[in-house]
């Protein structure tokens, strides 16, 4: 029966990050650069043309300069503004029109398998893709489903398909929507590929490219979803993002996604690649579902071979077959007749004689020295760092045989070395090994608190984001380094970017079984169920991984979910200080008077809960829920409660009878304690259970001191 479901499934996953990194900037005139005029909701008055009244707005403002040549785009499909090239003498007339929300500049954002569906619990139980690759192949499918109003507008050498059924690019990326990094493909086949293993197969595909080889620009960013929410899509993965918090009102992707919220549309997105730092997560809107990297239990190693015999274990994706053979080992000064030792022992730039190391192995004092090791014609090359300066939970594709050891193997290493007139060694190929310890949330992923709206906690969720295999680029290099010539189909990546599509694929599975479900429903079923992780292998606990690591299976049936829809959204944006002109174009609604920010962030219907308080001061605070059943059947709920000795939780009431489908049930939520210290964190879970069962919510107060960015 799953298999059937699934199969006739017609549900739309797009991708914003089709291509690996981001957009140049558009060629601009002295003294004007792009900036986006955020406009809010488009207008519903028939008589109104968006195009022309941005036109219109440019014509008044515009000192020395054509509307043609500074207008880059005008945002029409699915909300109003535009983005043009602008001086700052005319982006000060227009921030104070009537009309105008926000102008914010052009801002660069970041690109942020098979064995991980399997250890998240999705079965693989169907057979049916870039059409240079198996993962989008279109056979068993049909033509597009009649909701669908995009275009495959790939450009040059881009065909689309029944399976890749939409395409377009934007701004100066190229010529195409060709994906030259490999990011795009890795991430896509990952939520929606065929093989090697996408989470929904029979999902069709859009692909909008928002960035080039320099950058995702925010303007191109909302080009996209613009597009893409006109064109029907169900749901949107993104795998980008900025490197610091940004106001609502200047995000694009806030600001797209929110619009997407308001058409029953879901966007996954990453959390971010700054970890382990506290505050670094840039995803922080509620209408978003933000997603943290996490391990399988699958390690990528390699393992280097001393002439002695001795075996070490590293981190590598090393596809180098040697053989077995035995090369001759370097190390320090005996690598140039230029540099002083101190550079020779960390292989800095220009430091490696081609003549010296062409065919043999070089121990680097340093994770980063993979590209002159290449660069100089090196066989192979042993990179030596302590686990401070490189990320020891991750293996990174490298364009020759390397292998990452810690200084404690490092020193084994350079003894072996130092202890022989003919020292040689092996490095072998990429071997998988158990990892017990999984899942644990990966050093490089972003952390909160929430600098935006601290009382919301972000991430929400976790999912696999390390040693991911999925379909790659044939037209990019596996290493993305310079001068490898190698092309391959699929590749092994890591990052946010490789969690979020595994998020956005659970997220698809869901709809399939609950179409009729909302954004926030999807995204409470994800978060209820999640798998519970350890704190104590986490750094930051809930700040790091949310309420756990996604179980698709479990989140078909919840039980019960938090729904919100864009009204309570509108009542959060109350909240956070923008003043009711703002909130209408936003929202199309108006402000409701009486409640302080801390109101309406806590007692928004969100799956967690959280509450930022000053350090010393008593602790009181109440959260407001409604859940819903959306189970078939009546059922009793009794409410469990664990909380760590700070903090003291209670509920009212504490059962919840449902009668049928769909009833809805308000409790409130009391914590209380005598105060927390400076930087400290206190935790609880919320449980409701009728025994079939369990939906899980984290509650987290904490007294950490918040940078706010908004």
């Amino acid at each position: 029966m799953a298999t059937k479901c699934l199969v006739s499934s017609t549900f739309l996953i797009v991708f914003l990050a089709i291509a690996s990194i981001n957009i140049t900037c558009y060629a601009q005139t002295e003294d004007r650069k792009v900036y986006t005029v955020c406009m809010g909701e488009l207008p519903t008055e028939s008589v109104y043309t968006p195009m022309s009244h941005h036109q219109t707005i440019l014509q008044d403002i515009l000192e020395g300069s054509s509307v043609q040549d500074t207008l880059v785009h005008s945002y029409k499909r699915s909300f109003n503004g535009f983005s043009a090239k602008l001086t700052e003498k005319e982006v000060q007339k227009l921030s104070g029109m009537e009309g105008v929300v926000s102008v914010f500049p052009n801002r660069v954002y970041q690109l942020q398998t098979t064995r991980s569906w399997d250890f998240i619990g999705l079965p693989e139980k169907w057979d049916l893709a870039r059409p240079e690759s198996a993962s989008f192949s279109d056979e068993g499918f049909g033509p597009p489903p009649k909701k669908w109003k995009g275009v495959c507008e790939g450009g040059d050498d881009f065909p689309c398909n029944n399976k890749l059924i939409g395409a377009r690019f934007y701004g100066d990326v190229g010529e195409s929507a060709r994906d030259t990094q490999g990011h795009g493909t890795h991430t896509s086949s990952t939520a929606a590929g065929s093989n090697a293993r996408g989470a929904v197969p029979s999902a069709r595909i859009a692909a909008y490219k928002v960035c080039g080889s320099d950058g995702c620009q925010s303007d191109a960013i909302l080009a996209g979803f613009d597009d893409a929410i006109a064109d029907g899509v169900d749901i949107l993965s993104v795998s980008l993002g900025g490197t610091d918090p940004a106001s609502f009102d200047t995000d694009p992707v806030a600001i797209g996604s929110f619009h997407a919220m308001k058409k029953g549309i879901l966007t996954s997105h990453s959390a971010g690649n700054s970890g382990p730092e506290p505050q670094t997560v840039t995803s922080n809107a509620p209408w978003v579902l933000t997603v943290a990297a996490s391990s399988t239990d699958r390690r990528v190693i390699d393992k280097i071979v001393l002439g002695n015999g001795k075996t070490l274990q590293g981190l590598g994706v090393n596809g180098f077959k040697l053989k077995g053979t035995k090369f001759p080992l370097l190390y320090g000064e005996n690598v140039s007749t230029t540099c002083e030792t101190s550079s020779t022992t960390s292989c800095e730039s220009g430091c490696l004689d081609r003549d010296l190391v062409e065919g043999k192995i070089v121990i680097c004092d340093s994770a980063k020295a993979v590209t002159e090791a290449f660069t100089s014609g090196a066989t192979g090359t042993i990179l030596v760092s302590d686990p401070w300066l490189a990320r020891f939970d991750v293996s990174s594709v490298y364009p020759l045989a390397a292998s990452l050891i810690n200084t404690t193997n490092g020193d084994i290493v350079k003894s072996y070395f130092e202890s022989t007139r003919k020292p040689v060694a092996t490095i072998l190929p990429t071997e998988s090994v158990k990892d017990s310890h999984a899942p644990v949330v990966v050093s490089f992923s972003s952390r909160g608190p929430n600098s935006i709206s601290p009382d919301i906690l972000k991430p929400d969720i976790s999912a696999p984001g390390v040693d991911i295999l999925a379909a790659f680029s044939p037209v990019a290099n596996p290493s993305s380094v310079a001068g490898d010539t190698r092309s391959v189909k699929y590749n092994i990546l890591s990052g946010t970017s490789m969690a979020c599509p595994h998020a956005t694929g659970a997220a698809a599975y869901i709809k399939t079984f609950h179409p009729d479900w909302s954004p926030s429903a999807i995204k409470s079923a994800l978060m209820t169920t999640a798998f519970v992780m350890n704190n104590t292998k986490n750094s930051e606990a809930e700040f790091a991984y949310g309420s756990g690591q996604i179980d698709p299976v479990k989140a078909l049936n919840p039980g019960l979910v938090y729904d919100a829809h864009a009204d309570d959204y509108v009542k959060y944006i109350c909240g956070l200080g923008f003043d009711s002109t703002k909130v209408k174009l936003i929202t199309n609604s108006t402000c409701p008077r009486g409640s302080t920010a801390s109101d309406y962030s806590r007692n928004l219907n969100y799956p967690s809960f959280g509450a930022h308080v000053e350090a010393g001061e008593t602790i009181n605070l109440k959260f407001t829920r409604t859940v819903t059943n959306v189970a078939k059947t009546e059922s009793t709920y009794k409410v469990k409660v664990r909380s760590d000795d700070r903090i003291k939780v209670s509920v009212e009431p504490k059962v919840l009878s449902f009668e049928s489908p769909n009833e809805k049930k308000k409790f409130v939520v009391t914590v209380t304690g005598d105060g927390l210290g400076s930087d400290e964190m206190a935790t609880a879970s919320l449980i409701w259970s009728d025994e079939v069962h369990t939906v899980r919510s984290p509650i987290v107060v904490y007294s950490q001191s918040i940078l706010y960015l908004g």
